[in-house]
């Protein structure tokens, strides 16, 4: 099997990408724009969160600590969206290059 950029990039994905062409700027589509980017900052600080919090042993050891350590960083990157300003970014990137099109 050859190496090239065919097979390096899965272009279903950058095809996927054009959804955002036909976003409007109506209330609604800005609120459900608003939403998509908080959570992709939540998911996103979830996961530093998950990777920061692997080896160490703030929810004790044993079988349960893993769920525990998986509960605790979901409510935390839930409760502190919009804080690290990740979703405010995005959102004012998306809506901004939306309105131009």
């Amino acid at each position: 099997m050859d190496i090239n950029s065919n097979n390096l990039v899965n272009m279903s994905m950058i095809n996927n990408t054009k959804k955002f062409d036909n976003i409007k700027t109506d209330k609604l589509e800005e609120e459900q724009l608003k939403k998509v980017s908080d959570e992709f900052e939540a998911f996103f600080l979830k996961q530093i969160m998950d990777i920061s919090l692997k080896s160490t042993k703030v929810a004790g050891e044993g079988a349960g600590s893993d769920i525990i350590k998986g509960m605790y960083t979901q409510a935390v990157s839930d409760n502190s969206t919009g804080s690290l300003g990740i979703s405010n970014m995005l959102y004012e990137f998306l809506s901004r290059n939306n309105k131009q099109g």
